[in-house]
């Protein structure tokens, strides 16, 4: 499988299995939502900028990956402050900020096939009482981790490829060919999976 985001290393955060990754970032994000203090918010935003960094990760790649999320943090932050004061707003700001630090971090310093394992071993209890298929759960979380970025850059691709020819900001231009695009590589896909049997 491709890795679109993981960044070879032996740093420490890279050297921690998976699972106790996934587990302390599960914890983390509960923390985050107990914590009210923007003060204690703006440290776990140092703490995951610390990870990314340990995790290799540099700030124009960390900046690729996050900047479609800055216009949804405005606008939470807009209309948190409007209805709950801008002292709320700031705190789910920077707890979201944070939150997303932390999860970037654990990808980029774990494998996704390491992921994908931890995953559908938690999911094996469920698979022995009936209620969930793991491999296929796995495997649909593999497919969305793999795609998701390749969707990200074909968008990108093709903005470039219309602008380049006059199309500018023409919605129709852009979002037809990415459907094509993504429906062609699903079905190729599909049938790799077919053939495998799965």
């Amino acid at each position: 499988m491709i890795e679109p985001l993981y960044i070879p290393g032996d740093s420490p955060l890279h050297r921690l299995p998976a699972w106790l990754k996934l587990l302390a970032l599960a914890a983390a994000g509960a923390g985050l939502f107990l914590l009210r203090d923007p003060r204690g918010l703006a440290l776990a935003c140092l703490v995951a900028a610390l990870l990314l960094r340990l995790a290799g990760a540099t700030v124009a790649g960390v900046w690729r990956q996050v900047r479609g999320l800055v216009w949804v943090l405005l606008a939470v932050a807009l209309f948190t402050g409007f209805f709950q004061g801008w002292q709320e707003a700031l705190a789910v700001v920077l707890r979201i900020a944070a939150m997303v630090g932390l999860a970037l971090a654990v990808t980029l310093s774990t494998r996704t096939s390491d992921l994908i394992a931890v995953c559908e071993r938690v999911l094996m209890p469920l698979q022995r009482i009936g209620l969930v298929d793991a491999g296929k759960v796995a495997l649909a979380l593999a497919l969305a981790l793999r795609f998701v970025p390749e969707i990200w850059r074909n968008f990108h691709e093709i903005r470039e490829a219309q602008a380049a020819r006059g199309l500018g900001a023409n919605p129709v231009a852009l979002i037809v060919p990415l459907v094509v695009l993504t429906l062609k590589r699903a079905q190729e896909v599909a049938e790799a999976i077919d053939a495998r049997s799965l």
